[in-house]
């Protein structure tokens, strides 16, 4: 498709290549016999059938609330009513370790009203207050380990649930603290912590669970709200952050009751270091120091990748480097402006539709110029997949793993839909032909392959740990293709969006990526290869995605840092299946885990909401046991 230019597609002096999980960019994809025209000889049409799972009729955007229905702040952005201590919400453990809450509110109670003491609304919406500030002064420490859970979004808020379960079930205590360590509000983070109900969920209700042994319990949050949507519908983002927070209160209740101290330091873990009495140390951004016995570290990511050619501008008033929050685009980006998406993955898309809801002219551009495909979302495994289930019995060291792979996946298909997948996906080279034919594909029900996403990505993390890691960098960059369209697919909520805004005009999709940049007399202008004058754009965003999370230790391995790491620091680039932070590959595991995006030197996949609340759980369980002398965690030892 011609650029704004009427350039043609074409490749660029520094495009980039091996994309990664967990990292929104596009990349150039080099053509491979075992693409996307594969699949559709891999295998014999004479497989098994399996019954079909219904796709939903053409949804509506029922996801955005009518007037009214909206969260609510009273003052700055950064000051919310809490929940936590609230009386007319109260939560007890049971027995089995569940969380089950107890209300109280009556048409009568000041808090049943929008604004009222509890600060939810008449369908259970909560907003959120602004903690005290956390005093560290103990003139006594009672028996027990002190446990710090540095990140307060989805990781860590599961972690925390399954730690509180996990002690009532004891009856011994042998966790006395807890500390989150979270600049924000628990539950509104950078993944979801977003008023914006434009910004959408990329999976099903059904699979955004906090507890793993609950799947349900987000939907039945929702229902419990008055949501009747259907379970594989995406919600706002600002629902999971509602529900991260009011989980976290009713856990926090409980703690409580179990004599468990939890407290939220408002601050930014920089490192982890040992003291002299083997006890971590957490150097805090406000320069505090958190002592804790064990830590457990759910940062998630923070630091956007800086796109080919814009290094020079990342401090630009007129350059930003990502599209959350959504009202930093609203204030920042002046009205009715040409504005430059840097992407065309799921954070570029959410640009786009923030840009073009605003008034504003949207250019999207990549090296690629291709966007995601079309799903209802990323949902639970539609049924029994045997040939998906198989992959986990692979040989990791079989020459052909990837052709097996591919083998597999597409038996998977079939057993959902007999239709050939040239039938349930576009081959159009045009973007926003190819996307208005996948949007039709979705709403006809011809689109089964998203029933088998999920169930190959858990198969793939089942498979990873037994593959070396430039093995398994081998296999994603070889599976680049399907990772960069189906895995990361766009709901077709989205999708629809997307086609009102490009028939209208106010988005475009560039068919190459900018030439040369520069900025001069108060606007952007970009060169396209092959192309004359340049464009003229009043902003730029960045829509790139982030750089996942790496730990560094330091020289003398004492210390564990998170962010900015000194010279000569070694790069922690091994997990074993503990989750468990070593100086080196064998060395005494520290009392230090890791879950969530950081486990990707080990995991594929890691952002994988599903897999990280189960490491969730079984991080928990061994915090609590290490509490209970189980597992008491070594101080570590020098390196030989």
């Amino acid at each position: 498709m011609p650029g704004p230019s009427g350039q043609q597609p074409g490749r660029v002096p520094y495009g980039r290549g091996g994309g990664r999980p967990g990292v929104d960019d596009d990349v150039p994809l080099a053509p491979r016999e075992g693409g996307e025209a594969a699949l559709g000889r891999a295998v014999p049409q004479q497989l098994g059938r399996a019954r079909r799972r219904p796709v939903p009729a053409a949804m509506e955007d029922r996801h955005v609330p009518v007037p009214g229905q909206g969260l609510f702040r009273d003052g700055p952005s950064d000051e919310f009513r809490s929940t936590e201590n609230q009386q007319s919400h109260a939560s007890t453990l049971h027995a089995d370790g569940r969380f089950g809450e107890r209300r109280t509110l009556s048409a009568e109670s000041p808090s049943a009203e929008p604004g009222g003491a509890s600060g939810r609304g008449p369908l259970g919406r909560v907003g959120y207050g602004r903690e005290a500030p956390m005093e560290f002064a103990e003139p006594m420490r009672r028996p027990g380990r002190e446990v710090a859970v540095v990140g307060a979004g989805v990781a860590g808020t599961s972690v925390f649930l399954h730690l509180i379960q996990a002690l009532g079930r004891l009856r011994d205590r042998p966790v006395r603290a807890v500390t989150l360590v979270d600049p924000h509000p628990v539950g509104w983070g950078l993944a979801f912590g977003d008023s914006d109900t434009l910004l959408l969920c990329n999976s099903a209700a059904e699979v955004n669970s906090l507890l793993a042994d609950r799947p349900a319990d987000f939907v039945g949050y929702l229902r419990g709200r008055g949501w009747a949507g259907d379970p594989r519908d995406c919600v706002p983002r600002a629902r999971m952050a509602e529900y991260c927070h009011d989980r976290y209160a009713e856990a926090r209740a409980a703690a409580t009751a179990l004599g468990v101290e939890v407290r939220h330091a408002r601050a930014t873990a920089e490192s982890v270091g040992t003291a002299g009495d083997g006890r971590r140390l957490l150097r805090l951004s406000t320069g505090r120091e958190l002592p804790a016995d064990d830590v457990v570290l759910c940062t998630g990511v923070h630091r956007p990748r800086v796109p080919a050619g814009f290094a020079e501008f990342t401090r630009h008033p007129r350059y930003l480097d990502g599209p959350y929050p959504a009202a930093r685009l609203r204030r920042e980006v002046r009205p009715d402006s040409r504005v430059l998406v840097l992407g065309t993955r799921q954070s570029a898309v959410d640009a786009a539709l923030l840009l073009c809801r605003d008034g504003h002219r949207a250019t999207m551009t990549s090296p690629s110029g291709r966007l995601p495909a079309v799903r209802v979302s990323l949902g639970a495994p539609a049924g029994d997949l045997p040939p998906v289930r198989a992959v986990a019995a692979l040989d990791p060291a079989d020459p052909l793993l990837a052709e097996r792979l591919t083998r597999r996946v597409v038996e998977a298909v079939r057993l959902l839909d007999d239709r050939p997948l040239r039938r349930q996906t576009s081959r159009a080279t045009d973007p926003v032909r190819r996307l208005r034919e996948e949007t039709a594909l979705v709403e006809a029900g011809a689109c089964a392959w998203s029933g088998v996403v999920m169930a190959v990505m858990e198969a793939a993390i089942a498979l990873g740990p037994g593959l070396t890691a430039e093995r398994r960098a081998g296999l994603l960059a070889r599976f680049d293709w399907f990772t960069a369209r189906y895995v990361t697919a766009m709901t077709v909520v989205n999708a629809r969006r997307l086609l009102a805004h490009f028939a209208t005009g106010a988005l475009a999709l560039a068919g190459s990526y900018p030439h040369t940049v520069a900025f001069a007399d108060g606007a952007w202008r970009v060169s396209w290869p092959g192309s004359g004058a340049p464009d003229r754009f009043d902003h730029v965003v960045n829509a790139t995605g982030f750089e996942l999370p790496v730990l560094h230790h330091s020289p003398d391995g004492r210390t564990l840092h998170l962010t900015g790491p000194p010279e000569g620091a070694t790069a922690v680039d091994r997990l074993e299946a503990d989750l468990r932070v070593r100086q080196w590959p064998g060395a005494p595991p520290e009392p230090v885990w890791v879950a969530g995006v950081g486990t990707h030197p080990r995991v594929p996949f890691s952002n994988h909401l599903r897999n990280v609340v189960r490491q969730a759980r079984q991080v928990a369980h061994d915090v609590a046991d290490a509490g209970r002398g189980v597992r008491e965690p070594p101080t570590g030892a020098p390196h030989p």
